[in-house]
């Protein structure tokens, strides 16, 4: 296929180009001012297309959660793609060490049909966690943090994994050294962490912060924690952009200290996304959905009911900015941020045709989608 005319986004420079994308087996083969050949011919002048949305925390929708042992991961990987995420890193909450095992297992060996977003690994986030900031996750499945759990196949074989944990209980970095040699990424999360502690965390191998101020100490004048941390570093940080997680006013301070080179927008989406009000679970703990808002029955926030491609729309109103310097959030740095940048999160050649296409390029007004190079 050959879509002329586009106006298609530049991630290097943030802004839409006017330039042909020819497609080859599902994959970018060219772009440029292209001859037709033998393509099957899109004219795109009236588009403006930009890359698939990658969501890299998120354990669920349409009624699953990704620990649930009969989860229907088609439903979810459609689900998902109806929405504009193509890329999505399933993220398992805390749970018993086997089980955990055998959703990673299942989470491996699954193949998307046409349609369906593509899965890029496995995001642990569960049972590394520092009880006193467990959030939703249930004290019967938090563990000590043993580098011995990690030795294992299955993590090893995933096509990329990320371990979220309370590094400041890695007393003597054992746990943070396995995860880095099976070729995990690392994030701060759950945690109690001092600012010294958090920054001696990143020195073990923490490269992000997750969903940054939510199950961590607040931002205080005499001791800025891992949030300091995190605003003055160089790690990615996660944000929850619902609003509710995270406040407007937050956010707009977050994204004028991390910027879009740093700032990686995540769901956090349980089960109930994209579903009525009800009753639900998430790592163990019941959940009552109420206004689309997840708690505990103690009242905590139990992830979320978000959608990526909202959590962008709302980056763009909460801090006033354009949709062109709003996109690397949900695009670039999640996948940069997993080490799966070579795959997915830009419009760059070799990578997957995975393209949302807008009527505009005041908001992400998505009016069709591609993946794999084929509409859905």
């Amino acid at each position: 296929m050959l879509i002329k005319n586009a106006n298609v986004y530049n991630s290097d420079e943030l802004c839409f180009k006017k330039i042909d994308i020819r497609i080859k087996n599902g994959i970018i083969a060219e772009m440029g001012e292209l001859d037709a050949l033998c393509d099957e011919l899109l004219d795109a002048s009236d588009s403006y297309i930009v890359p698939g949305l990658v969501d890299v925390h998120t354990h669920g929708r349409a009624g699953y959660d990704f620990l649930d042992a009969d989860a229907d991961l088609h439903k979810m990987a459609r689900a998902y793609a109806e929405r504009g995420v193509t890329t999505v890193m399933p993220t398992v909450a805390s749970a018993p060490l086997d089980e955990m095992y055998g959703v990673a297992e299942k989470i491996n060996s699954f193949v998307p049909m046409q349609g369906e977003a593509s899965f890029c690994g496995v995001h642990i986030e569960g049972r590394y966690l520092n009880p006193d900031k467990r959030g939703a996750h249930s004290t019967d499945v938090i563990s000590a943090l043993d580098a011995e759990e990690l030795d294992c196949d299955t993590l090893k074989s995933c096509r990329a994994l990320h371990v979220s944990a309370a590094y400041e209980l890695d007393s003597d970095g054992s746990f943070a050294k396995k995860a880095k040699k099976i070729g995990a990424t690392l994030g701060l999360a759950h945690t109690s962490a001092t600012y010294e502690q958090a920054l001696a965390a990143e020195r073990n191998g923490v490269t992000s912060y997750t969903h940054l101020f939510n199950a961590m100490p607040s931002l205080h004048h005499r001791d800025g924690g891992a949030v300091l941390a995190a605003l003055m570093g160089d790690c990615f940080a996660e944000i929850i952009c619902d609003g509710i997680h995270v406040c407007p006013d937050m956010v707009r301070f977050a994204y004028r200290l991390l910027g879009n080179e740093r700032m990686s927008l995540i769901s956090d989406s349980m089960s109930a996304t994209g579903c009525k009000d009800g009753e639900y679970a998430i790592a163990g703990t019941p959940v009552r959905v109420v206004d689309g808002i997840a708690r505990t029955p103690e009242g905590n926030l139990a992830g979320s009911t978000l959608t990526l491609d909202t959590a962008l729309n709302n980056l763009i109103a909460f801090c006033g900015i354009p949709l062109e310097e709003a996109l690397p959030c949900a695009t670039a740095n999640p996948a940069k941020q997993m080490g799966v940048y070579d795959e997915c999160g830009s419009v760059d050649v070799g990578k997957r045709a995975d393209l949302l296409f807008l009527d505009g390029r005041e908001k992400l007004d998505i009016t069709r989608i591609m993946i794999n190079g084929r509409f859905i």
